[in-house]
């Protein structure tokens, strides 16, 4: 990219701010930060900033740090004093008027400011004149709760300035800042150099996630085999967690190769096309292996539905089976029951004493009771056994 210097620009209004005199009440301004004045200032910096969204913000010329101003105006004023110094400004999470206030500096698209504000967009690379806009899914993994924890980060690079809003714990671009102080060769190669070193850091954190969620899965498959009834729930879970990992993930592949076709065009250095080339290998393998996790999730939740319709048949079986023995055991019973039965009846009958009842002064009344509760005790049992009751 090359070189430019900046004049102050008059101030442009965007959409979402209010014009002077407006009815709405407006927010109560912040008190100076830093030893920041209260009033504009003659580099036209916004008065009353709060900057507590700013994290680090220095300047660098020739690979090198050569200022940390405390302030957006100071590092607005200390890059128009440098010759051929780059700056890099990096926010948390910023306000409103933080972004404003860059966006007036760096005349950065209105658009792109919209999307830095609201957050929660998709992985893209859009180029608004001189200025490289780029967003990032970062991720980490949480060993504690075996978790994907998603972060977003929004890059503006220029001509001579960088400029990055993180909205999550991931990545950290304290080390990134580090690793490239630390190498200065690198860092004289300007913005781009530091947009390869932050897309490398986030690429780089895909890694342990890649490895946290492939002993998951092991364990996963694991708990299916051994019939852990809540392994359902985990699948659906990191199934979930791996369409987040896929959207963050499948969008860089095309971004990092739309970056290369413009080396011949932005005279991207040579060393650093190699760089970008080497990051773009890393997320095309990330990316596969995200697809394959994917994939074997799948055949693992097919798997685990089979499972559990064997098991739920084989329980079925069993209970069948238990029903089965316990109606046999019930119709012996109730055969035996039968038998009994008519004896006692016939014993009942003829021992209610009754003055008049026949066979009572007959010689041969017993033994006829008697060969008539054998009979039909016998009779009722060659019928059950008939039937296979017995």
């Amino acid at each position: 990219m090359s070189e430019r210097r900046r004049t102050p620009r008059p101030t442009k209004r965007y959409p979402w701010q209010r014009p002077a005199g407006a009815d709405a009440t407006p927010r109560p301004a912040p008190g100076p930060r830093r030893g920041e004045p209260s009033a504009a200032s003659a580099d036209g910096a916004p008065p009353d900033i709060d900057e507590r969204g700013v994290v680090d913000a220095a300047v660098y010329r020739g690979g090198r740090r050569v200022g940390t101003p405390d302030s957006l105006a100071a590092t607005y004023r200390r890059l128009r004093e440098e010759t051929g110094a780059m700056a890099w400004i990096g926010l948390y999470r910023p306000s409103e008027a933080e972004l404003l206030s860059l966006a007036e500096e760096f005349d950065l698209h209105k658009l792109a400011i919209e999307d830095a504000l609201e957050a929660h967009q998709r992985p893209k690379l859009e180029r608004y004149g001189e200025t490289l806009f780029v967003v990032l899914r970062a991720a980490r993994y949480l060993d504690a709760p075996e978790e994907v924890d998603f972060g977003e980060l929004h890059v503006f690079v220029g001509p001579d300035f960088v400029i990055t809003v993180r909205h999550g714990a991931a990545p950290d671009l304290s080390a990134v800042r580090a690793r490239m102080e630390s190498t200065p060769e690198l860092l004289a190669l300007g913005p781009e150099a530091v947009l390869y070193a932050i897309l490398d850091a986030a690429v780089d954190g895909y890694a342990p996630v890649v490895a946290g969620v492939q002993n998951d899965i092991d364990e996963i498959e694991t708990e299916v085999f051994r019939g852990d009834p809540e392994v359902s729930r985990r699948i659906y879970e990191l199934s979930r967690e791996m369409v987040e990992f896929q959207r963050a993930t499948r969008p860089l592949v095309g971004m990092l190769h739309g970056l290369m076709a413009g080396f011949d065009k932005y005279g991207t250095d040579e060393e650093l096309q190699r760089y970008l080339r080497d990051v773009a290998d890393h997320v095309t393998h990330t990316s596969e292996r995200v697809d394959g996790f994917r994939s074997a999730l799948t055949d693992i939740l097919a798997v685990n539905a089979t499972l559990v319709t064997q098991q739920q048949n084989a329980e079925m079986r069993a209970l069948a089976e238990a029903g089965f023995e316990q109606n046999e055991e019930v119709k012996k019973i109730s055969a035996w029951a039968a038998i009994l039965f008519a004896p006692t009846l016939v014993g009942t009958i003829y021992g209610m004493n009754f003055t008049h009842m026949p066979e009572l002064t007959w010689v041969w009344g017993y033994p006829f009771a008697i060969l008539l509760m054998a009979v039909v005790c016998v009779s009722l049992y060659i019928i059950f056994k008939r039937r296979d009751w017995l």
